[in-house]
């Protein structure tokens, strides 16, 4: 349709005639004598009594009416509730409402007015933000003390030269965090990651049976009859516990005790800190084979098909509280919360067991072969078998929730989290699953073994893993760290290729730089720019509309 054509050019005169006239329309007599009467009978009326009469007085105006009440409506319905607590002195209040927001919302807050903006920035909300996260999720509070910007959250502690950091660091230090999380993943899928290795050096019989670490140490059972604790930043041993009669076959510690099983069939209670035998127990009448304790408890079993569960009310005073009794062959791991005892047999069966009245439960039935290792936590049991698979159960009603198959031997080790299984093998090789792809009918068996490592020569006998790391043991007398936070540089102009304390491999950049930010995409330009965009788009519609 052609809108100017003269068919048409009464139509637009008529409409410029009424926009133009509406303004300089002067109130009659009438309206001047009856406004006040009507608008009083109004403001008696009820709530759905004055609706209706609205909705009847719009049906008798016209189109144009129609738009200029609309024009007058929209800023009565719209509220800046934080523009008005902002301008009353109540910032605080606008801080907690927006501190509820995610990282996507929160960035499109900054851009709605200056105000907005300025609460954020002035409230800090990035940094609170990246602070929810350290405190509720596990990765994020391990890359802030491995990364180096744990220093700058919370109650900041300034060291020498450094500065209060402003919003503007927080703001694009939050990416960048992403950026790091989003590599991490990728090396675990990948097998990128930097090798440290630590020759145990036994003198007579060399194997390392069983391991624990944390971010100081790592404390070793070996097959000559010691235990070995080695510094985690140098890899030096420091320490050589002595007094077992046969091999370390299992242990644990905390913040005070080492305990240790042997094949001597010895149970022994060790000080973390000085080494200083402070127990030694005798129940088991064979080797030990494995061990756990928590909150007061512990649940040994044994090579005499037996599990000994016992109540730790000090080091020196550990008593027995109840045998359990049910498997036909050596009972090789256990494991336990404070619902239930799980424990796994060579006569190929996994028994549960009540924690708090120790009365049996279920037997879970589907390994061909004996089972050598599992672990229990949320409800889920992964297995590993020496007939080469690995199975994950649901304790609840004991079914077999999905069969993994990979390893060419005997599954003697294996761990899991809420997002991956790691199992270690007499292949020498070891797995990582996808737990979740594993958790989940649909997905194909070939889609679940994201990668293999072939770095052990020998057995592996025991491993462990968190976010960023796998350290493991084997008969080839060595322990292996797999550092996935820290891989291998590869020549890329975006990677650096110094791996110093300063720099961050994942991130590219030193982590002294993270301070400064390009100017061209700081905050307060993509503020200006977009206000900038707003304040055009608002003129030209200005402009068009006194055209009209």
């Amino acid at each position: 349709m052609d809108f100017s054509s003269p068919s048409n050019s009464t139509f637009f005169n008529e409409f410029s005639s009424v926009h133009n006239e509406t303004p300089k329309k002067i109130p009659t007599i009438s309206y001047l004598e009856h406004n006040e009467e009507y608008l009083t009978k109004f403001i008696n009326w009820n709530d759905y009594e004055q609706l209706v009469f609205v909705e009847n007085l719009l049906k008798n105006m016209q189109s144009h009416q129609h738009g200029q009440v609309n024009a007058f409506l929209l800023p009565l319905l719209q509220r800046d509730f934080i523009g008005r607590l902002s301008s009353c002195g109540l910032e605080h209040l606008a801080e907690k409402i927006l501190g509820y927001l995610d990282d996507q919302s929160l960035k499109s807050t900054e851009l709605v007015c200056r105000e907005w903006y300025h609460v954020i920035s002035q409230g800090m909300l990035w940094k609170k933000l990246i602070e929810r996260k350290v405190l509720s999720d596990i990765l994020w509070r391990g890359l802030s003390e491995r990364r180096g910007w744990s220093k700058y959250l919370f109650r900041q502690i300034l060291i020498k030269k450094d500065e209060q950091k402003r919003d503007e660091f927080y703001r694009y230090l939050y990416p960048r965090i992403l950026r790091d999380i989003d590599q991490l993943e990728s090396n675990w899928r990948t097998g990128n990651f930097q090798l440290e290795k630590i020759p145990c050096r036994s003198q007579n019989s060399k194997g390392v049976y069983c391991l624990q670490y944390d971010d100081e140490k790592i404390i070793s059972g070996l097959r000559d009859n010691t235990i070995k604790i080695w510094d985690r930043k140098n890899l030096e041993c420091v320490k050589v516990l002595t007094g077992h009669n046969g091999s370390v076959l299992c242990l644990q510690y905390d913040d005070r005790v080492i305990i240790t099983g042997s094949s001597d069939s010895t149970i022994r209670v060790w000080n973390v800190k000085t080494g200083e035998l402070l127990n030694t127990l005798l129940h088991h009448c064979e080797a030990v084979l494995h061990l756990r304790f928590v909150d007061g408890t512990m649940v040994t079993c044994s090579k005499d098909r037996s599990i000994a569960v016992w109540q730790m009310n000090s080091p020196t005073d550990i008593t027995i509280r109840r045998v359990l009794v049910g498997h036909r062959a050596a009972v090789n791991v256990v494991d336990f919360d404070d619902k239930y005892i799980v424990s796994a047999s060579g006569d190929r069966t996994i028994k549960v067991w009540n924690t708090t009245t120790c009365e049996f439960v279920r037997t879970l039935l589907g390994h061909k072969r004996g089972i050598a290792c599992l672990q229990y936590r949320d409800k889920i049991v992964v297995s590993g078998s020496s007939d080469n698979t690995i199975r994950v159960w649901d304790i609840e009603c004991g079914a077999c929730l999905r069969v993994l198959e990979g390893h060419d031997e005997l599954v003697r080790c294996i761990r899991f989290d809420s997002k991956r299984i790691v199992s270690g093998a007499y292949d020498g090789k070891i797995k990582i699953w996808d737990l979740q792809a594993a958790l989940d009918p649909r997905s194909q068996p070939s889609s679940l073994c994201m990668k293999t490592l072939t770095e052990h020569t020998g057995r592996v006998f025991r491993l462990q893993f968190d976010e960023f790391q796998i350290v493991s043991s084997s008969h080839d007398d060595t322990i292996l760290c797999f550092n996935f936070l820290q891989p291998k540089c590869k020549k890329s102009k975006h990677v650096a290729k110094s791996t110093s304390a300063n720099t961050s491999p994942i991130l590219g950049v030193a982590q002294t730089q993270i301070t400064s930010f390009d100017s061209v995409d700081s905050p307060q330009n993509e503020l200006q720019n977009v206000l900038q965009t707003q304040a055009s788009a608002i003129s030209m519609a200005s402009s068009s509309g006194s055209g009209s």
